[in-house]
């Protein structure tokens, strides 16, 4: 009888450690699977971040390159306007020369014929016409010269304000292009600050909240350690008293 009562208690003591080995296993078990989890969570939503990240600075640098070709495309078409302005500009001094050489052309013939038709007349009277002519001509070329003058000083006026309006235009877009850039660059900074201590902030609620984790977990095996330690003490009691 005293046989099969040893027998038993030893039985039960092999089943009592054998479940506290196992409890004891398993928990470590879960906590290195949570914690493993938790890390693998945390390495994925930063290889995410950056991966977001990056498409949005590939986006940005592409936008910011239309840009770039916009604005050496609009450079170009300024530069073909003056090219072309030159070109007019050239093609009408070589008109207004044609025209002047055909005035002169008209003037020596009118002045051909007149002298051929004042030859049949008087040399008294041919002189005094010719010396009128001489006169008119004089005032006539004067005043034409005068006139063409003018309109040179005010087409060249007229260009000059033409082209400086232009550059001044030009010189304004290329001012408030700089002025958007560097407000998007700010604005891009800034953000990205904000960013970088929003991620921070989310770090250190994470930190914490591993930690606490961490510190509950310890206290549950401290728990079922000292639940265990009571179990094996009063399972020595009961033994002693029944021995």
């Amino acid at each position: 009888m005293v046989r099969k009562k040893k027998n038993i208690n030893k039985k039960n003591k092999s089943n009592l450690s054998k479940i506290a080995t196992f409890t004891a296993q398993s928990i470590s078990g879960a906590y290195l699977s949570y914690k493993k989890n938790q890390e693998q969570k945390k390495i994925d939503e930063i290889k995410l971040r950056k991966l977001e990240e990056n498409n949005k600075l590939i986006k940005e640098k592409k936008e910011l390159k239309i840009r770039e070709e916009q604005l050496r495309k609009d450079y170009d078409k300024f530069q073909i306007k003056e090219v072309d302005i030159k070109n007019k500009e050239k093609e009408l001094k070589f008109k207004e020369d044609k025209i002047k050489i055909e005035n002169e052309r008209l003037i020596k013939k009118e002045e051909d014929q007149s002298l051929f038709n004042k030859e049949l007349r008087s040399k008294e009277k041919e002189l005094k016409l010719k010396e009128e002519e001489q006169n008119r001509k004089d005032i006539d070329l004067k005043v034409r010269e005068e006139e063409q003058k003018n309109k040179e000083l005010r087409d060249q006026r007229r260009k000059y304000k033409a082209i400086k309006a232009i550059k001044e235009q030009e010189e304004r877009r290329k001012k408030i292009e700089f002025i958007k850039i560097k407000e998007w660059e700010e604005k891009f900074d800034k953000e990205q600050k904000m960013k970088e201590e929003e991620e921070s902030l989310k770090e250190e609620k994470l930190r914490r909240r591993e930690l606490e984790n961490f510190k509950r977990q310890e206290l549950i095996e401290k728990e079922v350690k000292d639940e265990l330690t009571n179990q094996l003490k009063t399972f020595n009691i009961d033994k002693t008293t029944k021995n």
